[in-house]
Order: structure tokens, then C-alpha cells, then sequence
């Protein structure tokens, strides 16, 4: 891991963002599933996930999350899942929001599965990261 002893504690936020791509059939059966409801099942393994992220990449430093915020929401072709992390520490949470929102968006295929084999999960992204040396960072939009 690196050396981050020298830094000073910041205040420090991360957003993420997934989109796990359902056909019309599957979004229809959401509230119907067997398992419980997807979207709060996933919403809770998201938040469960971005607490144990230096558990699962190896040469990540173990934060105390200061919040976990998931949010799920329903779309024409699927599930948009947007996470938000923040701390006050020495380095930033980007692994832990990523993971939150893939970890959540595995959840939704789990809960799915079962329905079609063809679920899809896209654009794992970080949306936005502030706080720290390196500063504010927000990705591109992209225009269609």
C-alpha cells in the first residue's frame, strides 16, 4: 500500500454510477420476485460493499465512512444505480463508491438471474470525486 501517513485529513466525497440493462419482461416482474425486492436488496449490498471494499482490492487503505448513500432507479431498459461515499481521511473513496455501485448492480443481476441470462451490466463509471491534493474531478458527458 502507499505511504499515506504524511497526509493531512480532508473531507472527501466519491459518486459512482451502473446501469444493468433489463428487458421490458424482466422490469415487470421486479415487484414479483420470489427473493424480495431487487432494488432494496442491492441497494443494501451496496452500501454493505463500499464498508468492506479494502477487504476485496487488495491495495486499498480501510476508511471510516463517514456515509453510503445507493440509489436505485428504474428506467425504460433497466436499473440506473448511483452511489455516494464521503469520509473525512487521508485519502479518497472512489474504490469504495465503484464498488458500492457494482456490487449493487451484481445484486440486481443476482435477484434477475432467474428471469434471463441476458441481463447486462454497463458503464460502471465514476461520475465525481472531490476533496484531497489532486483536487475536484467530474467525468465528461458524452453527446449522442
Amino acid at each position: 500500500m502507499v505511504d499515506v501517513s504524511p497526509k493531512v485529513p480532508t473531507r472527501r466525497e466519491a459518486i459512482a454510477s451502473a446501469f444493468v440493462a433489463l428487458k421490458r419482461a424482466v422490469l415487470k416482474q421486479l415487484p414479483k420476485n420470489p427473493k424480495g425486492d431487487p432494488l432494496e436488496v442491492a441497494r443494501l449490498a451496496g452500501i454493505m460493499a463500499a464498508k468492506r471494499t479494502s477487504e476485496l482490492i487488495p491495495m486499498c487503505h480501510p476508511l471510516p465512512l463517514s456515509h453510503v448513500d445507493v440509489d436505485m432507479r428504474l428506467c425504460e431498459n433497466g436499473v440506473a444505480i448511483t452511489s455516494r461515499v464521503t469520509t473525512t481521511a487521508v485519502t479518497g473513496v472512489e474504490m469504495e463508491a465503484l464498488v458500492a455501485a457494482s456490487v449493487a448492480a451484481l445484486t440486481v443481476y443476482d435477484m434477475c438471474k432467474a428471469l434471463d441470462k441476458g441481463i447486462e451490466i454497463r458503464e460502471i463509471a465514476l461520475e465525481h470525486k472531490s476533496g484531497g491534493k489532486s483536487g475536484d474531478y467530474n467525468r465528461a458527458r458524452k453527446h449522442n
